[in-house]
């Protein structure tokens, strides 16, 4: 059983989305970050770095913080969703391109373009622009993939919640015509369709 800590937020919706795509039994607990419930002591036990998602292991007490950890780990655990080879350093490069770019930036302009609107047109400019630059990024390596290695992989499960908050991000995924194609088409599997919703239904899937 892995227990899962988590919240509706990009980062929280990776892990769901992995153990439902993974089919590993899992039990939810939901920290409302609105509420700071991630300063808690007992979480900080589970998570040093008072952030979601975490999970512990109850097969093996093993315990991790940091999405992209807990990916890797839940793919190797299983053997599915990360394979070996060459592909393996293609799927961690753009799980390493999600961790150290697609999300922060686009979580800088989720703080300055949608909840800090008209705060700092400068820091506005800047973080919409590198957004911008990202998803170009993305569409030309979709361009020549069907996923964003070849295979379906956390790779893809890492950057689509991201993805999903594009309306935040003032991004129109029909400037991006592969990126458009490609998040349809993860949107649509069954496992994404649970996995965001989880911890609770707080709104549909953004769907253009």
């Amino acid at each position: 059983m892995i227990e899962l800590y988590t919240w509706n937020t990009p980062n929280g919706r990776k892990v769901s989305i992995a153990l439902e795509e993974l089919a590993l039994p899992y039990r939810v607990h939901a920290i409302d970050i609105g509420k700071e419930q991630q300063f808690a002591a007992e979480f900080l036990a589970v998570s040093p770095n008072n952030k979601i998602p975490a999970i512990v292991d109850t097969d093996n007490g093993q315990r991790l913080m940091e999405s992209g950890a807990i990916l890797i780990y839940l793919a190797e655990k299983t053997g599915r969703l990360l394979p070996t080879g060459q592909q393996r350093y293609d799927v961690m490069q753009w799980l390493m391109w999600q961790m150290g770019g697609f999300g922060p930036m686009l979580g800088q302009t989720h703080y300055f373009a949608h909840y800090n609107a008209g705060k700092s047109e400068f820091a506005t400019a800047r973080f919409v622009a590198e957004t911008q630059r990202l998803y170009a990024v993305l569409d030309r390596q979709l361009a020549t993939n069907q996923y964003v290695t070849g295979d379906y992989s956390i790779a893809d499960i890492a950057i689509w919640p991201w993805a999903s908050r594009h309306e935040w991000q003032r991004v129109a995924l029909q400037d991006f015509a592969h990126v458009l194609r490609w998040y349809r088409e993860v949107g649509a599997r069954p496992a994404v369709q649970r996995g965001y919703h989880v911890p609770a239904r707080v709104n549909e899937i953004p769907m253009p």
